[in-house]
């Protein structure tokens, strides 16, 4: 963060001094909301919770190096109090923002946001100094956090934006006003909060409205291969940049291919050049979001060669997304569990048969160990049922359905598509999914574990890696 006085802060916030002695005294450390990641010169932000409050941990964070809380009340340590911390935390980062001279990137879609954002990191930093999220800070929490890694020599800010709802996103571009603006996809991922697609549509749209005019620079990034997304090129008063497959696209794939291990291969065209890339993540899914990731760079100034040889290099930043580990005896194990959506799960089934092919070469099976997807409201049978379908169309081997009501349900999608017993199998938990794996997996079997986070399937990964003995 750029070094911010505590009275500097105050009148940012609109925050009262309590137990200061040295108003002048600077905030240079992270902002943070956990006290054991507090830094000397850290802000500590003192959010309460339903389990935890963090004015709990006022004088623990102080003690270890803190030089003040943002609270709402006095905490016995130097504070600045405020009516909501959460605002202030907006403000706050509205604030630094202003100050850096900073291009804001900001993108949102339904499904590969993390994985993008990670892209256009790496991408954006053979550029300059560039700041984008520690993992999934995308809500009105975590894009000020992110927002506040910023410093004087930062010249790129990469925010991911989500949404519960009508008005989430427009709320946070207020709160940091991107000039360059991505839409990924319209998706079903919580549809069952939104009501429909042509909702989540509304929600996602609100970024490209908040941007400013082409004549001052704005630009949204769309993806011409989504109907819902390329129609919000009419919402918007910025000049708009087509990627994806289509033909009229400006940044688009040609020769779109998976290797044997299945990463995708492609010829990366931009109005000024081409190049080839291959790709070190896994599916086919992650060509939209690398020329998602190109479009973006090029509208920076980064020449269509060094985005191809960029992509080529790029690695997997983020935990628990498509995270590929072979293990001594030959099984490799594909973490995917961070979270899931009917269209990330179809992606993920797919790239585990891509991958699979050379297994089933060697003597190996392909393995898709699923649990539910949340939020789906009253779609959710039949979209848990149509991805055990799925599992049994594309030949995966065994499906292993983890968990309650969901969990029956991509077990009966693969039965009454032609699977029986000995290719699916519904168990109760994790633990149950480990002690299965661990009596059957042979060497040259490659293992996907892919649901909702709320199932917890990252432990059936750290069990299997030997991270953990149990899947508790």
């Amino acid at each position: 963060m750029i070094a911010l006085s505590l009275a500097e802060i105050a009148a940012i916030v609109g925050g009262q001094q309590h137990d200061i002695p040295d108003p002048g005294r600077t905030a240079e450390g992270p902002v943070v909301i956990d006290s054991r990641e507090v830094r000397p010169g850290s802000l500590f932000a003192a959010l309460p919770g339903d389990k935890v409050d963090g004015h709990d941990y006022a004088e623990r964070a102080v003690a270890a190096g803190a030089v003040a809380v943002l609270a709402t009340r006095p905490v016995g340590v130097p504070a600045i109090v405020v009516d909501d911390v959460v605002a202030a935390l907006g403000a706050l980062a509205r604030a630094v923002v202003e100050r850096v001279d900073a291009t804001v990137v900001a993108l949102t879609g339904s499904a590969g946001k993390t994985s993008t954002k990670d892209l256009i990191s790496q991408l954006l930093g053979r550029l300059g100094p560039t700041v984008g999220p520690p993992g999934n800070f995308n809500n009105e929490i975590g894009l000020p956090l992110t927002a506040l890694l910023a410093e004087e020599d930062t010249r790129h800010l990469v925010l991911e934006m989500g949404a519960r709802g009508i008005g989430h996103i427009g709320y946070l571009a207020e709160l940091t006003p991107p000039r360059i603006g991505l839409v990924l996809n319209v998706g079903t991922a919580h549809i069952g909060e939104f009501g429909g697609r042509e909702q989540i549509a509304r929600a996602k749209g609100e970024l490209v409205e908040a941007l400013p005019a082409a004549a001052e620079g704005g630009v949204a990034v769309l993806n011409a291969d989504d109907p819902l997304v390329r129609a919000m090129s009419g919402r918007t008063k910025a000049r708009t940049v087509l990627f994806g497959e289509a033909e009229d696209a400006d940044v688009r794939a040609e020769n779109v291919r998976l290797t044997a291990t299945g990463q995708p291969s492609f010829t990366l065209h931009t109005p000024t050049g081409c190049g080839d890339v291959t790709m070190r993540l896994y599916g086919e899914h992650h060509v939209s979001n690398a020329l998602a990731a190109a479009a973006v760079a090029h509208e920076l100034g980064m020449p269509a060669q060094e985005i191809a040889t960029a992509l080529s290099e790029a690695g997997q930043l983020s935990r628990w997304r498509m995270e590929v580990t072979e293990r001594a005896d030959g099984v490799t194990i594909v973490n995917d569990a961070y979270n899931a959506n009917p269209e990330s799960m179809r992606a993920a089934l797919r790239a585990l048969a891509a991958m699979g092919q050379a297994a089933t070469a060697k003597g190996g099976r392909t393995w898709a160990v699923l649990g539910q997807m949340a939020e789906l409201g009253d779609d959710a049978l039949a979209e848990h049922d149509a991805v055990g379908r799925l599992a049994v169309r594309l030949n995966v081997s065994k499906l292993v359905a983890v968990g309650g009501r969901e969990a029956a349900w991509l077990q009966m999608g693969a039965y009454n598509e032609g699977s029986w017993g000995e290719e699916s199998v519904h168990v109760s938990d994790a633990q149950a999914a480990v002690d299965l794996l661990r009596s059957e997996l042979r060497p040259g079997d490659v293992v996907l574990l892919k649901a909702s986070r709320s199932a917890g399937l990252e432990r059936v990964a750290q069990a299997l890696l030997g991270g953990e003995g149990e899947a508790r």
